[in-house]
C-alpha cells in the first residue's frame, strides 16, 4: 500500500511539472470588458478559439422556454449580410470548423482553423459576424422552431428522454435549471424573432464573455483577435446570478411505459463549481458509479446480481448545484429489486465512504488518465473557457492533481454525508410494472 502510494505522488509530481511548463495561461480584459485566458502553442498551424456567455437555458424563464438554445442555434444561421450557405462556404473554403456549446450556464461558438494569414483572417472575419452582427432571418427561425418540435415529439416517447425531463422538474421545480433546454413545444411554437434578438441584446455583450484561445498566434496577435471579436459587442454587464437551489421533496415517480426494460433515476441537488466539497466528492463518486466497471454499483447491481447491464453516477457542476444522478436501467420485472438495491449501495456508501484501497485505486485511475483529457487543443480549450467562466485559478489544472491527491478517506465520507441525502432524493422509474 505504501509503495502505491509512493508510486502516486511521484505521477503527480511529474504531471503537475508537465501541465505547468506545457499550460501557461495567460489572461486580460478586452478594451470592451470581456476576459481573455490564452494558452500559445506552436507545435501545429492551428488556431483554436471560443467565445461563451452566460446565456444558457438557465437564462430562460418559463413563458420563453427554448429561447436561449434558439439564440445559440441560430447565431451562425445567418449573419453579418451573409446567408447560412454563404457562412457555410466561406468556413470550407477554408478548412474552418465551428462548434458551439450550450448547457444550463453557458452558451457560445468555438472556431478551429489553420493559423496561415488568409485561413485565419476569413474564419475570423466570420466568427466576428456571428459573434456581433446575427441577424435571427424569419424564415430560418420558423424552419428550426419546427425542427426542433418535431425532435422534442420523436423524443418524447422514448423512456430515457420522459425519465430525465421528469426528474428534472422534481429536483428543482420552478428553478430555471429545471426548465428544459430544448424548451416546450407550445411555448417554442410563440417564440418570435424579436424574442430572440431581445435575449441576445441581454446576454451576449462584452461584459458577458469569455475569450479562450490556444494555438499558433503571439499574445499580440491574440490580443487582437479577441478585440475584434467582440470590440463592437455592448459594453454592459448582464446580470446572470442564479437563485440558490432549494432542497426537494422526496418522492418516487412511476410511469407505465411498453419498453421492454425500466429506465430508473434518482437524483439529489449536487455540486456548484467552485465549491469546498468539490474534489472529496468528485474522487469519492468515481469509486461510488464514475468509474465504470470498477465503481461500487456497478459491482453490487451488475456484476454481483445482474440486475443491470449498466448503472453510473455523476456530478454536473454548474454555478448553483447541478444534480448528483444516478442512472439504471433493468428488465421490468426487476426493477423495484434493482431500485432498492440502488439505494442500499448509495446509503451506504455515505455512511461508511470508501476504503483506502478504493481511495488509491480511484486516485490512480484519476490521474493516470488526467493527461488523456487535455492532449488536444480542442480539449485545452474547453478548459480554457471552463476557468475563464466560473472564474477559477489559473493554476486550475495544475492544481487538479494536487487537489486529487490530497483527497482522504474521511473527507469523502464526510462530504457525502453534509451533501447528499440518500431519503431526501427524488426518483423516476419509467417503465414500472402497474
Amino acid at each position: 500500500m505504501q509503495i502505491k502510494r509512493c508510486i502516486l505522488i511521484l505521477l503527480i509530481g511529474f504531471y503537475s511539472q508537465w501541465v505547468l511548463a506545457s499550460l501557461p495561461i495567460q489572461y486580460w480584459q478586452t478594451s470592451s470588458g470581456a476576459r481573455v485566458y490564452f494558452v500559445e502553442n506552436h507545435d501545429l498551424p492551428m488556431l483554436d478559439v471560443s467565445v461563451e456567455f452566460g446565456a444558457g437555458s438557465g437564462m430562460d424563464t418559463s413563458d420563453k422556454s427554448g429561447n436561449a438554445n434558439l439564440v445559440r442555434h441560430l447565431l451562425s444561421l445567418g449573419a453579418g449580410g451573409l446567408s447560412e450557405d454563404q457562412i457555410a462556404m466561406a468556413l470550407a473554403d477554408v478548412g474552418a470548423q465551428l462548434n458551439s456549446h450550450f448547457d444550463r450556464d453557458r452558451a457560445g461558438i468555438a472556431l478551429r482553423t489553420l493559423s496561415s494569414e488568409r485561413e485565419r483572417k476569413q474564419a475570423l472575419d466570420i466568427l466576428a459576424r456571428i459573434i456581433q452582427r446575427p441577424e435571427f432571418p424569419q424564415d430560418v427561425l420558423a424552419r428550426e422552431k419546427a425542427r426542433i418540435i418535431s425532435s422534442i415529439k420523436e423524443s418524447s416517447i422514448k423512456p430515457d428522454y420522459i425519465a430525465e425531463r421528469e426528474l428534472m422538474k422534481m429536483l428543482y421545480g420552478s428553478h430555471p435549471y429545471g426548465l428544459s433546454g430544448l424548451g416546450e413545444m407550445d411555448i417554442l411554437d410563440t417564440l418570435q424573432r424579436e424574442d430572440l434578438l431581445a435575449f441576445y441584446r441581454s446576454y451576449y455583450v462584452a461584459g458577458n464573455a469569455v475569450i479562450a484561445i490556444i494555438g499558433d498566434v503571439s499574445r499580440f496577435e491574440a490580443a487582437a483577435i479577441a478585440e475584434l471579436l467582440t470590440g463592437n459587442l455592448s459594453f454592459d454587464q448582464q446580470k446572470t446570478e442564479m437563485p440558490a437551489v432549494q432542497i426537494p421533496i422526496a418522492d418516487i415517480k412511476k410511469i407505465p411505459h411498453p419498453a421492454t426494460q425500466s429506465h430508473i433515476q434518482l437524483a439529489y441537488p449536487g455540486l456548484r463549481r467552485d465549491d469546498p466539497d468539490y474534489f472529496p466528492l468528485l474522487v469519492g463518486n468515481y469509486v461510488l458509479g464514475g468509474g465504470g466497471f470498477v465503481s461500487r454499483l456497478m459491482e453490487e447491481v451488475r456484476q454481483q446480481r445482474g440486475l443491470a447491464y449498466s448503472v453510473y453516477s455523476s456530478f454536473s457542476p454548474y454555478k448553483e448545484q447541478g444534480p448528483f444522478q444516478i442512472v439504471l436501467q433493468t428488465k421490468k420485472e426487476q426493477s423495484e429489486e434493482a431500485f432498492a438495491l440502488t439505494r442500499k449501495v448509495l446509503k451506504d456508501f455515505v455512511t461508511e465512504g470508501p476504503t483506502e484501497e478504493e481511495l488509491a485505486a480511484a486516485q490512480q485511475n484519476i490521474i493516470g488518465g488526467f493527461p488523456l483529457r487535455i492532449d488536444s487543443n480542442s480539449k485545452i480549450l474547453s478548459f480554457l473557457a471552463m476557468i475563464g467562466f466560473y472564474h477559477l485559478p489559473l493554476t486550475y489544472l495544475t492544481d487538479y492533481l494536487a487537489a486529487v491527491e490530497a483527497v482522504t478517506t474521511a473527507q469523502i465520507r464526510q462530504a457525502f454525508q453534509r451533501r447528499i441525502q440518500p431519503d431526501g432524493m427524488v426518483a423516476v422509474i419509467v417503465g414500472a410494472i402497474e
